[in-house]
């Protein structure tokens, strides 16, 4: 697996930055996808849409499809503030969220752990959320999406044991049992990450 942070901006501090991380089969999305049902009206709030060379049709979180050449060139115009490859797919983090950064609005996106160091050097307000779940619930989640053999889903479980690079500011949330438990922690972490009211 090969994964590059491209750093393409400078950095502007007001806001924060939650990148959440974790192995696949974590829930992330579910995870996101609660605290985005909560925070629905809040304007202090943005779920970024991360662009991903991936069609839009391909299932799994809201993204903006781009291709290969599209997503080289909006990278060479600077159009990323964080950029990296990973299982053959490239993924971007809009320039745009350094402009709702610079105005206290606290930011939501969906990380990788080996990006962690862009996202640092990027935005400096960074709080990293690691949802994770036990092994045995990662493997179950893995086999019901019907997508890998059960070798590959062995293999990735070994790439999930833990070589997680964290920030200072780190939360583990475990997503072993109900949504709920999960999706109001993480629920919690942003409420303390916003910006108080002008």
């Amino acid at each position: 697996m090969r994964m590059d942070g491209d750093i393409v901006a400078k950095p502007v501090a007001a806001g924060t930055m939650v990148v959440v991380v974790g192995p696949s089969g974590a829930g992330k999305d579910s995870v996101m996808s609660y605290a985005f049902r909560h925070f629905v009206d809040e304007a202090r709030v943005k779920f970024v849409r991360r662009v991903i060379t991936r069609p839009a049709d391909a299932g799994g979180e809201a993204h903006q499809a781009i291709d290969a050449d599209g997503f080289r060139r909006r990278q060479a115009e600077g159009g990323f503030a964080v950029s990296w490859d990973a299982h053959g797919l490239s993924y971007g983090i809009p320039r745009e969220t350094l402009d709702d950064l610079a105005r206290g609005v606290t930011l939501i996106a969906n990380g990788s752990r080996s990006a962690l160091p862009a996202f640092a050097a990027i935005y400096p307000r960074l709080k990293v959320v690691v949802v994770t779940a036990r092994p045995e619930i990662l493997a179950e989640r893995l086999a019901a999406r019907g997508r890998e053999s059960a070798e590959a889903i062995a293999k990735r479980l070994d790439r999930a044991v833990p070589d997680i690079v964290v920030a200072s500011d780190t939360v583990v949330i475990d997503n072993s049992g109900a949504l709920g438990d999960a999706g109001e922690a993480f629920v919690s972490v942003l409420t303390a990450a916003l910006a108080p009211l002008d």
